[in-house]
């Protein structure tokens, strides 16, 4: 076992509420942050993407599906990936519940990721998920919205070359 300090109830106390005053701090910097996102200026998306779905191919405007808003959730996998980012599966193990949610309030949902529909599909099947994920593979879509990186800008950073079971 790793050794670890031990302290007096007092002593622990004090770090506690110091612990406490730092956590707090910390939620109304992200809470500053979450501010300025939500400030961001909006800008017309004026590009025609091009996605690939198990329906076939679509357009970022079809992925709407008849609501106001499209929220998009960018998954690690790229065209050379075994297996989906560890932490995106484990984030996305959550969002077929939520989907239901997001659409009563005027809100679709889609995942997108750059590795072919075909690899997608079969992985969203193993994983039993069932929410809508599209191919951006030969479009320009995640360079232009900065969700993915050449393998030269990523050289050095992390090996995303994720290899799970097939």
């Amino acid at each position: 076992m790793t050794p670890h300090p031990t302290a007096t109830r007092e002593a622990w106390r004090a770090a506690r509420l110091d612990l406490l005053a730092a956590e707090k701090e910390h939620t109304r910097q992200g809470d500053e942050l979450a501010r300025r996102r939500q400030a961001l200026p909006w800008v017309p998306v004026e590009k025609a993407y091009r996605l690939q779905t198990e329906d076939g191919p679509a357009t970022l405007a079809d992925l709407f599906a008849g609501r106001s808003q499209l929220l998009v959730y960018h998954f690690m996998f790229g065209p050379d990936y075994t297996a989906g980012c560890p932490s995106c599966s484990a984030i996305a193990d959550g969002f077929d519940g939520s989907v239901a949610d997001l659409e009563a309030h005027d809100v679709a949902f889609a995942v997108v990721s750059r590795a072919p529909i075909e690899r997608l599909a079969a992985y969203r099947r193993r994983m039993g998920w069932s929410f809508r994920w599209a191919s951006s593979l030969g479009s320009d879509f995640d360079a232009d919205f900065c969700t993915s990186f050449s393998a030269e800008q990523m050289h050095g950073v992390v090996d995303y070359n994720f290899a799970g079971p097939t």
